[in-house]
Order: structure tokens, then sequence, then C-alpha cells
């Protein structure tokens, strides 16, 4: 998941200079909480009854996509089609940190709590945008992060919020005061990896995997112990046997590959040992299945990106759907959508539990995901068996044509489709909504060994074509057949995320300050709003002493280069 003009190495020295592209970088060595008011008394602390039931909660907002089910879909009405035309800015808050915003704010009780890049906190009132405190991470000598030092958001349970770092640390706050509890180092950030996702919070564990696919890490999820920080298991993506696979061909869909099997074979039969520098970042929150006690989570790419020569096999588990046992972690199904990757084509975007008409045409659980393909994948969530894949969103031309030396053009571009951007699902209507962008790109590969510590390994280069229109489209897909129900073509790429309504309304945002509200049904544009920064983030609902907000900040975006700020913007009906 990168774009190759995106990539950034950032090492701040023992003296505290830090040598980073932003104007708002955090010093080494220093962690400030300060305190602008006291805590409202109506937070109260967050149970588990609270998070397994947050789907249907209109006053809260505790989930970085809503609930376990992470289908974004906000229970309540009160803002509907027929009046969102007469949203207002109820108020706007500023960070102090003017760089790309990918936060999906959490709100409790009337507070609301958002992160910036940086790993900055802030705790504000959810209905005046006054702050209680804001927590400043203290960061590590080194930190590496392939595109933008963002962060996406905390979780909570008790009265601690949880959040991991650009330094590979996860930290738990205090969410009255902002005050570290603890914190615990998830992994080496020498070795290239750091935490950008929002962690989820389940039965007393914390969950969060880990970005560096760029690097030549080894992908994982963990769970820790909310109460101390301790470990108490590791799923690793990058198996240390098997990785091979079955030698596929095809992708999910059944296109071909182009794959020299015989090489890749040879191959690894000379070196078998590359394992552990493999990839398979896990870039979104997991979804969590109550019933089955089963997370749900889709892999990154390989490493080298571009160069897969020195990786032969289907590499598994990148680019992949996976299934695990919330308990302990151990194995239950993978779904691998496109084996051997070599265009940076790989599964970003959170998975989402909903329900779907299967192969007998009765409605079954499932899991979906929006894939940088274009097209929205349907799993049983048992067994984890392919039910359909969607039309395609966005242009696909000369598919899996093989990187060269000199270029090779090829659609969908490194960027998706579907990026990490998280869609939202209308369970009534049975549409999923997916923010794609359109990129035209070249594939440009090269022989790169592993380069070690934290230097970026791609193996090539892919790069945007200028003499293509780039743009983004918003799609809403029937999850029973896979047809496209509506689109609505956005003159910039789409990065950010989607929010779904019981009101039948979709909210999404664009590169260049719009925020907008769709009719569900039919995709006609109700309301729009000019942010006068990038609205890359999704967005959020929530109610207070019975008045609905709609919340999303507007701070740009490192990977498509769009406008920076620093806010986030409060809507309501006058």
């Amino acid at each position: 998941m990168i774009e190759r003009k995106a990539a950034v190495r950032v090492v701040v020295v023992a003296t505290g200079l830090a040598l980073s592209f932003a104007a708002a970088a955090q010093e080494t060595g220093t962690a400030d909480t300060t305190t602008a008011k006291p805590m409202s008394s109506k937070l109260a602390p967050v149970t588990q009854a609270m998070l397994d039931k947050a789907g249907s909660d209109a006053n809260n907002w505790i989930h970085s996509n809503g609930s376990y089910a992470q289908t974004r879909y906000y229970p309540g009405t009160q803002i509907n089609t027929s009046n969102v035309g007469k949203l207002k800015p109820a108020f706007v808050f500023q960070t102090g940190v003017l760089e790309s915003m990918e936060t999906s704010p959490i709100v409790v009780n009337g507070v609301m709590f958002l992160t910036t890049s940086f790993n900055h906190v802030y705790a504000i009132d959810a209905t005046t945008g006054e702050e209680y405190w804001h927590y400043k991470h203290r960061m590590g000598p080194i930190t590496t992060f392939c595109c933008g030092p963002n962060n996406r958001g905390v979780a909570i349970d008790g009265d601690r919020l949880f959040m991991g770092t650009l330094d590979a640390k996860l930290v738990a706050l205090d969410a009255k005061t902002g005050k570290i509890v603890w914190e615990q180092q998830i992994a080496e950030p020498d070795k290239g990896y750091s935490e950008t996702m929002a962690p989820t919070v389940v039965d007393g564990k914390v969950l969060i995997g880990t970005n560096g696919g760029e690097y030549g890490i080894r992908g994982f999820v963990k769970a820790f112990d909310e109460k101390d920080g301790h470990l108490l298991w590791t799923f690793y993506t990058i198996p240390d046997k098997g990785q091979e696979g079955v030698w596929a061909t095809k992708d999910a869909a059944g296109r071909d590959l182009h794959r020299d099997i015989a090489a890749e074979k040879a191959a690894l039969a000379k070196d078998p040992s590359f394992y552990d520098k493999l990839g398979g970042g896990v870039w979104m929150t997991p979804s969590i299945d109550r019933k089955s006690s089963t997370v749900f989570f889709v892999v990154g790419n390989p490493s080298p990106d571009l160069y897969g020569a020195i990786r032969p096999g289907d590499n598994l588990y990148t680019d992949s759907m996976v299934a695990v046992d919330l308990n302990t972690g151990q194995y239950k199904w993978h779904s691998q959508y496109i084996p051997h990757d070599v265009w940076d084509l790989d599964s970003v975007s959170a998975t989402i539990l909903t329900q779907a008409k299967g192969d007998n045409g009765k409605m079954t659980d499932v899991v979906i995901h929006g894939g940088k393909t274009g097209e929205i994948y349907v799993n049983d969530r048992a067994s984890g068996k392919l039910i359909r894949v969607s039309e395609a969103m966005i242009p696909q031309e000369g598919m899996y044509t093989l990187p060269t030396a000199q270029g090779a053009r090829m659609l969908p571009g490194a960027n998706g489709g579907v990026e990490w951007s998280p869609m939202a699902v209308n369970p009534k209507l049975h549409l999923a909504f997916a923010a794609n962008l359109h990129q035209p790109m070249t594939y440009q590969v090269e022989e790169a060994a592993y380069p070690g510590g934290s230097k970026l390994w791609l193996g090539g280069a892919f790069k945007t074509i200028p003499s293509e229109q780039q743009w983004g489209q918003l799609v809403a897909v029937n999850l029973d057949s896979g047809k496209i129900a509506w689109k609505h073509k956005t003159p910039q790429p789409l990065i950010g995320g989607v929010l779904a309504t019981a009101g039948d309304i979709v909210f999404n945002g664009e590169a260049d300050g719009w925020y907008r509200a769709y009719d569900a049904r039919t995709g006609k544009v109700l309301w729009s709003f000019q942010c006068g920064a990038g609205v890359n983030s999704p967005g959020v609902a929530y109610m207070v002493n019975g008045k609905q907000y709609i919340a999303v900040a507007a701070g740009g975006n490192n990977q498509i280069d769009s406008k920076r700020g620093n806010s986030v913007f409060v809507f309501a009906l006058p």
C-alpha cells in the first residue's frame, strides 16, 4: 500500500532534530498532556456490553468503524433525506497539527476523542468543540512510514484509550486526563515497523496489526492485555512454512496472473528462507464476530512490492482475507485474492460483517472487503469460501500485465480501486458503498536485494501517468448480486471512507474539500459543504441531548497530495 512519490523515512536523531516533510513534526524525547478544562462529568467508563451493542447505539460512536461488524452504519434517523439539505456547521475544531488527517473520531457521552498525524490525541466537547486535554506522544529515535505520518484513531474500553504509534508502540491513556497509563513496544521501528491503524478492544484484549510491507518486515496481528499491556498472542501473516501455497495461476476472479511457475519453483529450491522479510502488513482495524469468537482482517502486499523473483510462491497470507480465533490467535481460514502480487494491489480496506445471498439464494452471514482491483469480494463467514466478486467499480485495463524494466501500463494502478478507505453498508438496502480512485500508472521492475534496516524496498516503481486523467468514484453495490446500483464520479481520486445512516443517507468527502450527502437509494447529491482542505477521513455520527451530529476531519492526504488542513468539522440541523 504505497504510492512511490509518498514514500518517506523519518529518522529523529538524539539531539531532537526531526528530519521530516511536515511542519508539525513530533519532537523526540518529549511527551506532553496539557489540560484546557476539567473533563465532563458525563463521561463514564465504556463497558463490554456497550461495545457489543454499539451498532444499535445512536448516542455514541465508540468504535472507529461504528461496531465490531464495521458496517459504518449509524442507526439514527433524525437527519434523513428530507432534511439533510439543511445541515449547518455546529462548530469547527482546529488541531495544532497541519498535516494529513485520516482519523475516525470516537464519541462517548458527549466527549469526542480524535487523533492527528504524529500521534496527537485530543479530547473535546462533542457539541461545542471546547478542548478538555491534548496528548502529544513521546516519539522514539526512529520512525519509519511509507504513506504519511497518519493515525486513524483510538480504541476505548473502561476508562482507557488505546493508540498505535509511528514508532511501533501501543499506548494506553486515561480517558479523563490524557495521562499515560502504560505503553508497550510492539515491534522494531528500525526494521520498518510502524502503526497507523485504530486498534480494537474486546474481552480485555487490545488487537492491533502492523504497517511495514514496503520495508521487508514480517507482518502480524497481536493481542495485548488491556490492563498492563503484556502480550497475549501473535498471529504472523507470513507463516514460517508453506508460503508457496498452491502455486495458483489465477486470481480469485479467475484472471490469468501470467506467472512462470517453473522458474518460481526453481528459485524456491535455491532459497526458501525469505519468509521473515515477506511483508504482509495489516493496515486496518479487524472486525470481530462475537458469536463465533472470530477475528477477520485483510493482509497487505508482499515485499518487495514489484520484484517477485526473490519471493517465489503464492506468498501466503499476503493479499488475503484471514480469520483467526479471538482467544488464541489460531488460524481458521484464509482466502487469497491475488497470489504472488507484483502490482501492489494488496488488501487494505477494513473487513465488514453483514449478510448477503449465498450460492443457494438464502441469506448468509458474510464478511466482505473492497479491493484495489475496484471490486467487492463477498466471502462466507464460516468457511471463507468466496461467494461472489462484484462488478468492477473503476476501469480495468490490461489486468495483470507484468511490470517491465521500461515500465508497463496497467489499470487499476497501485492505489486502487478501493484503497484503505473503509466502506459502509446499509443492511436494509443490502447495499455497500465504496470510495474508489482511478489513477492510471506504469509499473517498472528492477532487481533489488533486501537493503536492510528501515530502507524502502519496492523492487521498482509505480508512477502516475501525467497525460492521463485521475478521478474518483463513489459506488453503491448490491451485495446479493454484485451489480452496481449507482455511481457518482468526482473530479479527484477518493481516499477517506464512507458513512451510511438509517436515514438512508451516504456521507463521503473529496480531495478538493467538498463533503457531501447522497441519497443511499439513488446516489443523488442532497447536500454539500466546502471544508477548505481535503476531506480524506471517514465521517462519524452521534447524538447528544437528543440532537444528531455528523463529524469529519478535513486535513488533506499525503498519499494523493491533497490540500492539508487541521480541522474537524461538526454539522447538525438548525
